[in-house]
């Protein structure tokens, strides 16, 4: 593994990516919330507008860049440079959300051309207040998608994870870093 490497958390509004990589920053994260002005705010009362940045050492001499995509839509043009240069993409899913099948479709479809070229791996966050879909539901619903994202070879794992729990995202994290690089177990 490079000594610098890039993973990027990307998901719908609200389903953990600023909580995720604060939790596993080794560093206090760069975020750039705003008030939220819009239909954001029934979900929550900040929102990333540009991304979030942390850092996650692993090992010695590697350590692993965060980058956190804004989750609306209107800051797709963030998606793209965000992206660049990126080993892995997380992607993140809330599961109290009217329609997270519809969230999981369309995030692997906006980031189609991202990820024909790189591992993905998947976290949904809160299970624990609603528990449907479950996991197995979720791989299920992969499974569709598969046959027009020819890149999701092989599935990706998907995780229940709680973003706030450093834990819970360093498995994650780990899961995507071992599909760039399977040595990487042995740095952490």
């Amino acid at each position: 593994m490079r000594e610098d490497n890039k993973i990027v958390f990307t998901g719908p509004v609200g389903a953990g990516k600023t909580s995720a990589i604060s939790a596993i920053s080794d560093i206090p994260i760069l975020s750039t919330d705003a008030r939220a002005s819009d239909m954001t705010i029934n979900r929550k009362g900040h929102t990333t507008v540009a991304m979030d940045y942390g850092i996650l050492n692993v090992g010695e001499n590697s350590k692993v860049h965060l980058y956190g995509t804004p989750g609306q839509e209107r800051f797709d043009f963030m998606w793209d440079i965000l992206t660049t240069g990126g080993l892995g993409l997380v992607l993140m899913l809330d599961n109290t959300r009217p329609n997270p099948r519809k969230d999981m479709h369309f995030f692997l479809h906006a980031f189609r051309n991202y990820i024909e070229g790189v591992p993905v791996v998947i976290g949904i966050s809160k299970m624990d207040i609603n528990p449907r879909p479950s996991i197995s539901d979720y791989a299920g619903m992969l499974e569709e998608v598969r046959g027009d994202l020819k890149m999701l070879n092989p599935i990706p794992p998907i995780f229940e994870v709680d973003g706030r729990r450093r834990e819970d995202v360093k498995n994650l994290v780990m899961a995507l870093l071992f599909s760039i690089d399977p040595g990487i177990g042995a740095a952490s």
